[in-house]
């Protein structure tokens, strides 16, 4: 009898505990929405609010969906959610973009989930925002359109490299694995001078372990993919600690040069108390810039293989444009980077591939001060999300949004913060120039080479976050005859 009071009691114990926890969570759910003046919206459910399907529309193919329907529902302009436990505002069109590129650091700054900051411990000693700072200034002198000028011809050499080992003498292959590859290898190299490609596969399963886990349910239990991605970064983390120690010895002996990559910019950068960064520092900025430098790349020339196999007639006109480039080479003589700025209408349809299927979906960024916006009240703390979507598909910027035609992108191009795949504002991506690079010098050994089918004509396209083809690409391969 008493062991059965006892099951009871534990048991009402226990249904309280979970009762009371529920009722916190959804007071503090709903507490966070009670502000005067919010945008128009709707919250979802306590704790998870709309997370739910703000993340299956973009598994399903569609993400603008969540952003198009809720525009109708509430307003073109924003409306309020909650994502990611976090209660926010979905900014949408133009108008919207350029406000919150434009008040960065003065209204907004950026964010980022509590994922990334575990995943990267060294940013919790500082925070995500200071770290994000100091990359900026770090980056330009290496990023910039006359720094990236020499790299050309080492990118043109990898991507040879590339083609020859792994798609020369192939009938079928699997893009996407590919894309990640080059754009990883050329990573490697550019960033930290590796050039042996054995010891960049030491970094490359763990490396994608850690990408697709990075922004995943942040669960650290055995086999989660959040849990795979801490484990992966540890991993990493290691093997680069090895790379920067060797490199303070090689700068020490006059073996390395203080110039030759973004690793010996570091290590050799002061900041204005005259503190270098310690190793561990310069392990996840090189670890960070691997991501930001890899995925986005990787996801952009995938859909520009699918494209140009759709397209016979874009195909043509880029095929015709890289011929003509490449008869004005000697025998194997490497691009240069004239020869990359006369590749206008390539630029133009990778730019149309972004348009349609943007590598970046949107941004998150933190309201730093009570603010009003299109007269409605914006918080202190709230999150606000950016969606390329919402212009990139919206017929008010771009014409029959659904339809493929580069020549958005001739004269003028399209209209301010309109196009935005790689942000904008102080916040745009550095790396938009070397993105441009190894995307045009890709699709000029590409084609230079082959014409190509899809395996799968219609393959459904997954968006998480990334927009990735659900089974990777396949396509035959059609070499050009001599």
């Amino acid at each position: 009898m008493e062991d059965n009071n006892l099951h009871l009691s534990l048991l009402l114990l226990f249904v309280s505990i979970v009762t009371l926890s529920l009722f916190v969570l959804f007071y503090k759910h709903r507490s966070a929405f009670a502000a005067p003046n919010l945008p128009p919206g709707a919250t979802g459910y306590p704790v998870i609010g709309e997370s739910l399907e703000f993340l299956s529309t973009g598994w399903k193919g569609h993400p603008e969906k969540f952003i198009f329907d809720r525009m109708i529902r509430y307003s073109s302009q924003l409306f309020k959610t909650s994502i990611l436990g976090e209660p926010a505002v979905i900014f949408c069109g133009a108008t919207c973009n350029k406000f919150l590129f434009s008040n960065e650091n003065k209204l907004v700054a950026a964010w980022w989930p509590n994922s990334v900051n575990k995943v990267f411990p060294t940013t919790l000693l500082s925070n995500s925002k200071q770290e994000s700072k100091k990359m900026r200034k770090l980056l330009p002198q290496f990023l910039k359109p006359e720094a990236l000028q020499r790299y050309v011809g080492i990118m043109d050499t990898i991507a040879r490299n590339h083609f020859a080992s792994l798609w020369d003498n192939k009938t079928e292959l699997t893009v996407y694995p590919l894309a990640k590859r080059y754009t990883f290898l050329l990573a490697c190299r550019l960033f930290m001078s590796i050039e042996d490609v054995n010891h960049v596969a030491k970094f490359e399963n763990p490396f994608h372990l850690l990408a697709s886990g990075i922004i995943s349910v942040p669960i650290d239990l055995p086999g989660t993919p959040f849990n795979k991605a801490i484990k992966a970064a540890n991993a990493i983390r290691k093997e680069l600690l090895k790379i920067i120690r060797q490199r303070k010895v090689d700068l020490a002996e006059g073996k390395a040069s203080p110039t030759q990559d973004i690793l010996s910019h570091m290590l050799l950068t002061c900041d204005e108390k005259g503190q270098f960064m310690n190793e561990l520092d310069i392990a996840d900025k090189i670890l960070g810039l691997l991501i930001g430098g890899h995925d986005t790349a990787s996801a952009a020339i995938t859909f520009i293989v699918k494209y140009l196999a759709e397209l016979p007639h874009i195909y043509d006109r880029v095929y015709q444009e890289q011929m003509e480039i490449a008869k004005l080479k000697s025998p194997g003589e490497l691009l240069n980077w004239d020869d990359v700025n006369r590749m206008q209408y390539s630029w133009n349809v990778a730019c149309e591939v972004m348009r349609i299927a943007p590598p970046l979906q949107g941004g998150f960024r933190e309201a730093i001060n009570d603010f009003i916006f299109d007269g409605f009240s914006i918080p202190k703390g709230w999150k606000l999300y950016w969606s390329a979507n919402s212009t990139h598909k919206s017929p008010e910027y771009f014409p029959e949004p659904e339809k493929f035609d580069p020549t958005r992108f001739e004269g003028q191009g399209p209209a301010p913060y309109t196009f935005v795949p790689f942000g904008g504002g102080p916040r745009m991506c550095p790396g938009k120039e070397y993105a441009r690079l190894e995307i045009l010098v890709f699709m000029h050994n590409l084609v230079k080479r082959f014409k190509w089918q899809k395996l799968i004509p219609d393959e459904k396209i997954i968006v998480d976050p990334l927009p990735i083809p659900a089974k990777n690409l396949p396509i035959r391969l059609h070499p050009h005859k001599p």
